[in-house]
């Protein structure tokens, strides 16, 4: 049956560096075709925590060997990250689609979404951008006053305020889109953060993650499913334990429950089942929604309920 799906494309869809991004593209978009030629309506959101660290750096690096050269605030870090993605993806899906003689339009929307100033989020530093670093490397970025943290046991990253979509601004375009028969890419890195300030939408200093502004995406637009695309096949508990049990079902109750537990790791798979929850929760009552997390591989099946971990109410 034809269902209108939102993709939360993870990091390891798209890769750490320019050279695994391109080659990353190609497999995904292939994964992605396969969802379209079955019939199903596609919006497609990335995340951007490498690529976005990389061009900080990079303008951070370049103001301090030439004064004229700006130090970008991250609203604009986030928008030349979508731009960088979004042109690898699109090039990609285009060249998948005409292969198989599919004629579809693929185009990024750069994408704000609105955070409230008041998100306790920008008072601790919570997503983690750029690449992993040793422990002394962190200490002395730590030093400077810059935020860092351990993330799920793979090294050191740097962190900033992470607060929660509230809407999505081009989320009409993003539907008419679709409506038309074609595929948006859309909300990469999670989207512009913005605020309303003075009739105006102001960027925010801060990185949205990428699943929650995707649940918010899906749940703007009547989308049927949210998919989450990320390292692991099905959610677990116990990860990594003897008692490790993959989950093919996850209700709202036993999230929750999980949760209190701490059974998901808060810089990986938490924000997930949190993004997982909330679209499922959005549903109106006549119109339940189900949620799914897996492989991007898997993804396919895990519509046909072969495989992943479907979250419902």
């Amino acid at each position: 049956m034809k269902k209108r799906i939102v993709i939360a494309l993870g990091g390891n869809a798209l890769g750490n560096n320019l050279k695994e991004q391109m080659t990353a593209a190609k497999i995904t978009s292939g994964a992605i075709v396969d969802l379209i030629e079955a019939g199903h309506e596609i919006a497609i959101v990335h995340g951007n925590g490498p690529q976005v660290g990389m061009i900080e750096t990079a303008f951070e690096t370049a103001a301090r060997a030439d004064q004229h050269f700006p130090v970008l605030p991250m609203s604009v870090c986030v928008a030349l990250s979508q731009g960088y993605i979004g042109y690898d993806l699109q090039n990609t899906l285009r060249f998948e689609l005409d292969r198989r003689a599919m004629k579809k339009d693929v185009a990024t929307i750069i994408t704000q979404v609105e955070v409230d100033p008041a998100d306790k989020a920008f008072e601790s530093p919570s997503k983690p951008i750029g690449n992993f670093m040793s422990k002394e490397d962190a200490d002395i970025l730590r030093d400077k006053g810059i935020s860092v943290m351990e993330d799920a046991g793979r090294g050191w990253r740097q962190v900033v305020a992470s607060p929660k979509p509230v809407n999505i601004i081009e989320a009409g375009i993003i539907k008419a889109m679709l409506g038309a028969g074609q595929i948006p890419i859309a909300a990469g890195g999670g989207g512009i953060p913005v605020a309303l300030k003075d009739g105006q939408y102001r960027g925010m200093p801060a990185v949205i993650d990428k699943d929650f502004s995707a649940a918010k995406l899906a749940e703007l637009i009547g989308a049927d499913m949210l998919i989450i695309l990320t390292a692991v096949e099905k959610v677990a508990v116990n990860f990594n334990k003897p008692d490790q049990k993959w989950l093919e079902t996850l209700t709202i109750a036993e999230a929750e429950k999980y949760i209190a537990e701490n059974q998901f790791a808060k810089g990986s798979m938490l924000p997930k089942v949190q993004a997982a929850m909330a679209f499922v929760r959005a549903a109106p009552a006549d119109k339940p929604h189900s949620a799914l997390i897996t492989l991007l591989t898997k993804a396919r099946d895990g519509i046909d309920g072969k495989t992943g971990t479907r979250i419902v109410m």
